[in-house]
């Protein structure tokens, strides 16, 4: 991590300004968000390798280094789609305008607080949701954040998005998992596949060992593509809030390139022909493409900067609802056009330098291979009655797996955990009833997913309260 604070931190410095206390704090923001990714590397993942381990299809030594491997490549590979939906939780239009130290004071209290509430549920080996944590931080930093200097808050919309796919996708989990196991039970009806491992040499028939290898693969994988995605978009706020003139902005696409888009995008408005609610979107849209075209050579300071993103933020929201618009009627090849532009001009913001996702990747999985047990123990042991057996492992995180790569597809976070989780406990329900789960452990996991959201809005707003008196 050194190595990556002096290649950042002394170009930075000249450039804004840093003072010594600042950039204490910015350090220890860099540090806090790869210590928040390695804790969730063993809150998490181990949920990954749980249904492995307890099945016998591999030992733990093997296990925890492939699902750590996968996770970074899940968030290498991922994109940035959910780590940039993240961020449009937090007002940074308006963070951008004000002092460092503001913007110090959100990072550390998002941070902190995530990481304070993932410990303590780690140590109670009680599987919680990081992205619950994360985006209950988020909205109680920034509750606080308005409280002191009024202007947008929370983006609620985006937070009712992310809420509805936080409360869905356990749901569809349990439901998918028990209808699974049903068909494996009723249909497929292969024995190999519902005998419970006893002993440490009842290892399954090798296509089984091959199949629930398969499945924690995908869990492993899609996990880094999810919940990686957080670490970076954290990553992302603390470069923003500190450095905004080098990173608000994509400063790796070329400004013809940035200037091309801008001007296809314009001509194809220039023949568009439309009435009414319409034709104001077509002018607002070409109003700040003009004024991003006049900025763009100038978007080298933090108020430069901060314009020249207010006004791409707008031309892309713009350009998406032309697309999305049933009475703006465009020819194939117009649409094709502004679609190729759209990509290159959302590009300017929706984005994160390859060292950050590296950075991320690299905690992400390091984390995977330490203090994975205790969770461990509670999805394999604890939330059935019975000890796992193949076809519940399998079904699970087949499940898990699926829902999380398309809730990824569409940019929305969702927890790993309560998704494997509520399958597990879908697929123990499918094989023997509500008797065949364990209460206490199923209402730990609930109260703990009830309480996550609320106790990490009240500990980001004190925080970032505590944190303004001294920063």
């Amino acid at each position: 991590m050194l190595h990556v604070l002096n290649a950042i931190t002394l170009p930075l410095i000249g450039d804004v300004n840093l003072s010594t206390s600042l950039l204490i704090v910015f350090m220890i923001c860099l540090l806090a968000v790869v210590g928040f990714e390695f804790v969730n590397g063993f809150h998490d993942t181990a949920n990954a390798v749980a249904t492995v381990i307890y099945t016998k299809a591999l030992k733990p030594v093997y296990a925890i280094p492939w699902s750590g491997t996968f996770n970074f490549l899940g968030v290498f590979l991922g994109g940035v789609a959910v780590a940039m939906g993240i961020l449009k939780l937090l007002p940074l239009d308006e963070l951008m305008k004000l002092p460092v130290s503001v913007g110090a004071c959100m990072v550390l209290a998002v941070l902190i607080a995530s990481i304070v509430w993932n410990l303590g549920t780690w140590y109670l080996g009680i599987p919680c949701s990081s992205s619950h944590t994360l985006i209950g931080a988020m909205i109680g930093a920034s509750i606080a954040f308005t409280w002191y200097y009024g202007g947008a808050g929370v983006n609620w919309d985006k937070a009712k998005e992310i809420g509805l796919s936080l409360i869905l996708s356990p749901l569809i989990g349990f439901g998918a998992a028990a209808g699974l196991m049903y068909l494996l039970i009723h249909v497929i009806k292969w024995k190999a596949l519902f005998h419970i491992p006893k002993g440490e040499n009842d290892t399954p028939p090798i296509v089984i060992r091959l199949l629930l290898i398969t499945t924690c693969t995908l869990v492993s994988f899609f996990h880094g593509s999810n919940d990686g995605q957080k670490g970076v978009g954290l990553l992302m706020l603390i470069l923003i809030a500190f450095v905004p003139a080098k990173f608000a902005v994509n400063h790796a696409i070329p400004n013809d390139k940035i200037l091309l888009s801008l001007n296809n995008t314009e001509q194809v408005l220039s023949r568009t022909t439309a009435t009414g609610a319409s034709q104001a979107l077509i002018l607002t849209t070409d109003s700040a493409i003009e004024k991003a075209k006049t900025q763009l050579a100038d978007k080298v300071d933090t108020v430069k900067t901060y314009k020249f993103r207010k006004e791409i933020k707008a031309v892309s929201k713009g350009i998406t609802a032309i697309l999305s618009s049933k009475d703006i009627k465009l020819v194939d090849q117009d649409r094709a056009t502004i679609t190729a532009a759209s990509k290159q001009i959302t590009g300017i913001t929706d984005f994160a330098p390859i060292w950050v996702i590296a950075t991320i990747s690299i905690s992400l999985g390091i984390g995977t291979m330490v203090g994975w047990k205790r969770i461990v123990v509670t999805i394999g042991e604890k939330i059935g009655n019975e000890h796992l057996n193949y076809a519940q492992g399998a079904s699970s995180e087949l499940v898990a797996a699926a829902t999380i790569g398309l809730s990824s597809s569409f940019g929305l976070p969702v927890s790993t955990t309560h998704v494997l989780s509520s399958g597990i406990a879908g697929s123990m329900m499918a094989s023997g009833g509500k008797g065949n789960l364990n209460s206490k452990t199923l209402k730990n996991i609930a109260l703990a997913w009830i309480l996550t959201l609320p106790v990490a809005i009240i500990l980001a707003l004190l925080l970032f309260m505590f944190f303004h008196l001294f920063i």
